[in-house]
C-alpha cells in the first residue's frame, strides 16, 4: 500500500537560472584530476621494461594512489558538508600537478613513483567526493537533479579515459616517454583550476554546522542504512575490481602477444574498457530506477560475464577474446559506478551526501586491489583460474543484491518548489513503498 506524506523542507535552495551549464567547470577540474590519477596505467608495461620493474612492483604502484584517495574521501566530503565544497575541491588540482611533477621526475625510483601516485590519488578523492557532489548540487539548481550522478562519473571516465590514450600514445611514439604525457597533463590542470574559481558555492557554512564539534561532521549515519549495506556495499568493490582487471592484468599478460607495440597496446586496452563504460553508463538512466536495484543487478551480471571472458582471454591470449573481454569488464564498470552513485545520492540526506559519496568510493577502491592481489597469487594458481574465482564471488555478490532487490527503498520524494524568491521553503510530496532510517 502507498503512503503519501507531505513534509515542509526549509533547507535553502540554490539556483542558478539561464546558467544550464555552470557545473561544467567542476566536470572539468574531476576530467583532469582523473586523467592525473590513469595516466600511469598504460605505462605499467614501459616501467616493467624500461626500468626493470616486477609485475608485482608495477601493479602495487598502481594501487599506492589508494593510500591518498581514502583519507582524501572520508575526510574531505563530509567537512566539505561543513566547509563548503570550494575550499575542499580547490586544493585538489595543485595536488594532482606535484603528483605529475614527481612521476616525470622518478622513473627510475620505486619510492619517487610511489610517493606520485599518492598525491595524484589525494588529488582523485577530492574531486570524487567533493566534486561528485558539487555537479550533483549544480544540476538540481539548473532544474536537472536526476543528471547529477550521470554528469559526474562521465567527467570521471572520459577523464580515465582519455589520459590514459594520450599517455600511452606518446609513451609508444613520442619523445621522452616517461615524462611527456605528465608535462601535458600538467598544462592542462593549470587551465581547469582558473576555470573552478569561477564556479558558485552551493553549500554555505551555516551558524550551526559552525557550533557543532567536527567529530560530529565526520561521523555518516547512512553508513548503516540497510540498502547500502544490502546493495551498494556487495556492488562498489567490482567498479575498479573490473577496470583493474581489464586495464592493468590484460596487458601484462598480452605482452608477447601485443604485436610488437605493448605500450600502445595498453593504452588501446585502457581506452576501450573505459569507452565501453562510458558506453553503457550514457544508457545508465534509461537502466536505473528508484523502485528496485535493477541497474545494480544488471551491472553484476555483465561483470559474471566479463569474468568469465577474462578467464577465456588469460587461457587464450588471442586477441580478439582480450578486446571483447575487456569492452565487457568497462561495461560493467561503467554501469556499476553510475548505479552505486545513484543509490547514494537516494539514500544520503542532505547533510551527508558527501560523505556516504565518499565512503562508496572509498570501498569502490577496494577494487584496485585486484591486479596486486592476483599478482601475488599468481604462484599458487594460474590467471584462468583466479579469474573463474572472481567469477564466483561475483556470483555471490548479484544473489545478495538480487535479495535486496526492492528492501529498504528510501522515501521517494517529488518536491515542489514556490514560485516566490522570498521564501526557500518546499513542500514535498512523497510516495513511498517503505523507508528506512
Amino acid at each position: 500500500m502507498t503512503a503519501v506524506a507531505i513534509e515542509l523542507d526549509r533547507t535553502p535552495q540554490t539556483r542558478f537560472g539561464g546558467q544550464s551549464r555552470i557545473w561544467l567547470g567542476v566536470a572539468a577540474s574531476m576530467f583532469t584530476v582523473a586523467w592525473g590519477g590513469n595516466e600511469f596505467t598504460p605505462l605499467l608495461v614501459l616501467y616493467r621494461e624500461v626500468s626493470s620493474f616486477s609485475a608485482l612492483t608495477v601493479n602495487v604502484l598502481l594501487g599506492a594512489y589508494v593510500l591518498g584517495i581514502v583519507p582524501a574521501l572520508l575526510v574531505g566530503g563530509p567537512l566539505s558538508d561543513r566547509y563548503g565544497r570550494r575550499p575542499l575541491l580547490l586544493p585538489a588540482a595543485p595536488l594532482s600537478l606535484a603528483g605529475s611533477l614527481v612521476l616525470a621526475l622518478g622513473a627510475d625510483s620505486p619510492v619517487a613513483l610511489g610517493v606520485g601516485r599518492v598525491l595524484c590519488g589525494a588529488a582523485l578523492g577530492l574531486v570524487m567526493a567533493v566534486g561528485t557532489t558539487w555537479v550533483t548540487e549544480l544540476s538540481a539548481g539548473t532544474g536537472d537533479p536526476r543528471a547529477g550522478a550521470r554528469r559526474a562519473s562521465l567527467a570521471l571516465t572520459l577523464g580515465f579515459l582519455v589520459g590514459a590514450g594520450v599517455a600511452g600514445a606518446l609513451a609508444q611514439w613520442g619523445p621522452w616517454p616517461t615524462h611527456t604525457s605528465y608535462l601535458v597533463h600538467v598544462v592542462l590542470t593549470l587551465g581547469a583550476c582558473l576555470w573552478l574559481l569561477r564556479v558558485p558555492e552551493t553549500r554555505h557554512r551555516t551558524a550551526l554546522g559552525a557550533q557543532l564539534p567536527l567529530r560530529d561532521d565526520l561521523r555518516i549515519p547512512t553508513v548503516a542504512n540497510r540498502r547500502f549495506l544490502r546493495v551498494v556495499v556487495p556492488l562498489a568493490p567490482w567498479v575498479f575490481g573490473c577496470a583493474g582487471s581489464a586495464y592493468a592484468v590484460l596487458p601484462g599478460l598480452m605482452r608477447e602477444h601485443s604485436g610488437g607495440l605493448p605500450v600502445a597496446f595498453s593504452g588501446l586496452l585502457t581506452v576501450l574498457t573505459l569507452g565501453c563504460g562510458v558506453g553503457i553508463q550514457v544508457l545508465g538512466r534509461a537502466i536505473d530506477t528508484d523502485r528496485s536495484a535493477r541497474a545494480s543487478v544488471v551491472a553484476l551480471v555483465i561483470v559474471v560475464v566479463g569474468m568469465g571472458l577474462g578467464a577465456l582471454a588469460a587461457d587464450r591470449l588471442a586477441l580478439p577474446v582480450v578486446l571483447v573481454a575487456a569492452a565487457v569488464l568497462g561495461m560493467g564498470y561503467g554501469l556499476a559506478l553510475v548505479a552505486g552513485l545513484n543509490e547514494v545520492q537516494r539514500i544520503a540526506g542532505p547533510d551527508d551526501l558527501a560523505g556516504l559519496t565518499a565512503v562508496y568510493y572509498s570501498v569502490a577502491y577496494v577494487g584496485f586491489a585486484v591486479p596486486a592481489l592476483l599478482a601475488m597469487l599468481a604462484g599458487w594458481w594460474s590467471y584462468p583460474q583466479m579469474f573463474l574465482g572472481g567469477l564466483a564471488i561475483a556470483l555471490l555478490c548479484l544473489a545478495v543484491v538480487g535479495a535486496a532487490w526492492k528492501a529498504h527503498l528510501p522515501t521517494r520524494r517529488v518536491t515542489l518548489t514556490t514560485s516566490t524568491a522570498v521564501t526557500s521553503g518546499t513542500i514535498g510530496l512523497a510516495g513511498t513503498r517503505g523507508t528506512d532510517s
